[in-house]
């Protein structure tokens, strides 16, 4: 099942489409473009970008696999949208639907949305990204060896878990949410 999360302000509709449609429309993308299979599992979403014409939008699935997200956020830059599909997050410009990204992390295991701080955060096994409304705004350096839980945010700081190899035991680490600095340990 798709999440659907509109927490910042967009300029977009999107309609997560259950099956491919039987009669395409004439503006058709596929994220990454050099995907093989990219139907088979994949994301359908019908875009509709304030101004602009709609199309369709297909994102190649990461993992068949429940505990990576799949799903619509909206983003901190009105125009954009990021779709996550088996965990392979992709921002895209629906104004300017050839301008995407994708988020290093294969799989993105959670998807968070910081109205406040103005960020779209994504957890991956061992670190954190963050994209702000300019793009890609910082990304944390290793908090865990296997699985970062985050636990709370408060103003500009994140706290969580993270497991750590020597002692094997999770270890509380926290990031500026500002900045992208983090601490283990604390």
């Amino acid at each position: 099942m798709a999440n659907v999360d509109l927490t910042f302000a967009h300029d977009w509709e999107a309609e997560v489409l259950r099956e491919r449609p039987l009669i395409l429309p004439r503006r058709q993308f596929v994220y990454p473009k050099q995907a093989e299979e990219v139907e088979r599992g994949a994301l359908e979403v019908m875009v509709r970008p304030a101004g602009a014409e709609s199309f369709l939008a297909t994102f190649a699935l990461g993992f068949a696999d429940a505990a990576a997200p799949t799903g619509v956020w909206s983003c901190p830059n009105a125009a954009w949208m990021c779709a996550v599909s088996g965990g392979y997050a992709y921002m895209v410009n629906t104004q300017q639907p050839e301008e995407f990204a994708q988020v290093e992390y294969k799989p993105v295991l959670e998807v968070r949305a910081l109205k406040e701080q103005g960020l779209l955060l994504f957890a991956g096994h061992h670190a954190l990204t963050a994209w702000g409304a300019r793009g890609a705004a910082w990304q944390t350096g290793r908090l865990s060896w296997e699985g970062v839980q985050i636990t709370g945010v408060e103003g500009r700081w994140l706290r969580g878990l993270g497991w750590d190899l020597m002692t094997d035991k999770d270890v509380p680490f926290r990031v500026d949410l500002e900045t992208g600095e983090s601490a283990v340990g604390d």
